[in-house]
């Protein structure tokens, strides 16, 4: 079971800034993909985009008429803007990641270029950061610039609604349960947390409709015990939406990833982490796909 601590509570003035980077590695040059896609998919999130990031390849593979670079910030426990630790590995905050340097070195932060890539994002498992302490408008001033940056690259943007339905099920008992295995230092109460993902919805609505993102609705069903985990069986679901906010031909063929597939996606590591108090550095992209796609993780 997983156990979260954010380095404490605060904002990070670069991703990376307590884990003690060694100068002359974060000089390094960032190696990114040669003959980059004609497009590119971001995907941000946590622990939902981790476990489900095997079938949205599939996905993207299946319904793409064309190959699709993947470059994905997400991870167990992780926040959209603080420095984040699971067990032994910490990972730095998405707004302060690789992600976006990676993006403008393909092509996707000039605008005023002949040929622009095309770029579709997903934005999702918005909220983790309310049970670590941070302050709805907070959360929401983060996810914010996450979508602006996006919106910022003419990205076509996806973005999921907090899982009200399924938080609204949530009683005392499992509420302390669960609190208890995923994140013990949360001081906040269940009727405060409830208060709390509420506004921080409304408010994502209002980054939507700012930046002309298409939300995707999250049914309660979707949902499992923890209130906070989409089920693996519905998984599937929030990507074939957002393929569709992107505009994508329907399926052309069943949707499934390979063993293969899962194994490698699952033991591939970000650019820049913590393990064991050492700092590691991964070149990205770090999965290349027989079917011509690069997956590159943040």
């Amino acid at each position: 079971m997983e156990t979260l601590e954010l380095n404490g509570r605060q904002v990070c003035a670069s991703g990376i800034d307590s884990m003690q980077v060694d100068s002359r590695e974060a000089a390094k040059p960032v190696a990114v993909a040669e003959g980059a896609a004609a497009q590119g998919i971001v995907v941000i999130g946590a622990s939902n985009v981790s476990r489900g990031l095997a079938n949205l390849v599939a996905t993207v593979r299946v319904r793409s008429p064309e190959p699709a670079d993947l470059y994905v910030a997400a991870g167990h426990g992780r926040s959209y803007g603080a420095n984040s630790r699971v067990w032994m590995r910490r990972l730095p905050s998405i707004l302060w990641c690789g992600l976006w340097r990676a993006l403008d070195r393909n092509g996707f932060g000039d605008t005023k270029a002949p040929a622009i890539p095309q770029l579709r994002a997903i934005v999702t498992d918005i909220g983790n950061d309310l049970l670590y302490g941070f302050s709805v408008d907070q959360v929401a001033a983060w996810v914010r610039e996450s979508v602006a940056r996006l919106a910022a690259r003419n990205a076509s943007i996806a973005i999921t609604r907090l899982p009200l339905e399924s938080i609204a099920t949530v009683g005392m008992v499992r509420y302390r349960l669960l609190r208890t295995l995923y994140v013990p230092g949360c001081t906040l109460s269940l009727e405060a947390l409830k208060e709390a993902a509420a506004r921080l919805d409304a408010a994502i609505l209002e980054v939507a409709k700012d930046h002309r993102a298409t939300v995707i609705e999250q049914p309660g069903e979707w949902y499992g015990l923890d209130a906070i985990h989409v089920r693996r069986q519905k998984i599937a679901a929030v990507w074939q939406q957002a393929c569709d906010v992107w505009a994508m031909p329907e399926a052309r063929g069943p949707v499934y990833a390979s063993v293969g597939e899962w194994g490698y996606l699952g033991r591939s590591s970000a650019e820049v982490r913590m393990l064991a108090g050492r700092m590691r550095f991964t070149p990205q992209p770090v999965v290349h796909l027989k079917s011509g796609m690069h997956v590159a993780m943040y």
